[in-house]
């Protein structure tokens, strides 16, 4: 699998391709797989494409799969945030200018200056070099509401807003989430060092749950399970949080205090790992980050098991 360029150019982070993206994007849905049908021949031209959907349904995932199988798959993909682009005039036109992709997330939290600037950039060449890199955008509101209420240029809503993927929440491709929590499952059990089997009880009770979270929800219930170790006690522990009920039914009797310990060493884990991640493994600089020992670190790390499986992207 090719990974996407990875790098910072004026604040803008440039993420590395995720791994095991092509489970990720499979599908049992039949709204899904239209959307993966179409993502698939969208990727082939050089149209800028608008992936409407909830929070946490994938938007970004899509955008990094156009940009792997476009023919500017050798180029950066650079992901600038909507509610804070942190580019001015010259690294704009520089981002534009990479032979690459360029994913706006969240245009719709653009203010009118900083639409009139993608507009400009990518669609009003003024006699200079036009924009060579693709341009996607994803949005968790209707572009064309938006233009209704006024909120959204309707000249940028033209550019960009004739080829949309809309994409479904998780309530709705509820035939995906076996296999969704599968794949985390095993990602997680690989970094984390801790191999875990989901049983067909917690699959039908994942799959019962309204998921409001969408997939980003699903990911860090099932992460969470996987560092606690144990089913029950990680449904015990969710429950006591008031997080998620994931079954009404009975999971066999587990203290309160052992579920809240279970739920503080995943807790812990989860911190350490990030920091790790963070700092590309790096144990020195991550105790400082921890604000805890070197000494105190290394202490951790071996009572929690935690060993190098490759950084989370």
């Amino acid at each position: 699998m090719q990974a996407v360029t990875s790098g910072v150019v004026a604040g803008v982070s440039q993420p590395a391709f995720s791994k095991g993206e092509k489970r990720f994007l499979q599908s049992a849905s039949p709204l899904m797989e239209q959307i993966l049908r179409a993502m698939e021949n969208l990727a082939h031209s050089d149209v800028p494409v608008w992936i409407l959907g909830e929070s946490g349904t994938g938007k970004q995932a899509l955008a990094e799969q156009i940009h792997r199988l476009s023919r500017k798959h050798s180029g950066s993909f650079v992901t600038v945030e909507g509610v804070n682009p942190q580019w001015n005039d010259e690294a704009g036109r520089e981002i534009a200018l990479r032979r690459g992709t360029v994913y706006v997330r969240g245009v719709d939290a653009m203010d009118a200056a900083q639409q009139a600037r993608i507009l400009q950039l990518f669609f009003e060449s003024n006699g200079s070099r036009p924009a060579a890199a693709r341009l996607i955008v994803s949005s968790e509101r209707n572009l064309e509401s938006e233009v209704r209420r006024g909120k959204f240029r309707e000249d940028l809503y033209y550019r960009i807003g004739s080829v949309c993927l809309c994409v479904p929440p998780l309530r709705q491709r509820k035939e995906d989430i076996p296999g969704l929590a599968q794949y985390f499952a095993v990602r997680y059990a690989a970094l984390l060092g801790r191999p875990v089997e989901l049983s067909a009880r917690l699959l039908q009770a994942l799959c019962e749950h309204a998921w409001p979270g969408n997939i980003r929800e699903l990911e860090n219930v099932v992460r969470t399970i996987v560092a606690i170790g144990d089913e029950n006690i990680a449904q015990a522990a969710m429950r006591a949080s008031g997080w998620l009920v994931l079954s009404q039914g009975r999971t066999g009797a587990v203290p309160l205090k052992q579920a809240a310990r279970a739920a503080s060493r995943a807790a812990e884990r989860e911190l350490i790992v990030s920091a790790l991640n963070r700092t590309h493994w790096n144990r020195k600089r991550a105790a400082r980050e921890l604000q805890i020992s070197y000494k105190a670190l290394l202490y951790k790390l071996k009572q929690t098991g935690i060993e190098q499986e490759g950084a989370v992207t």
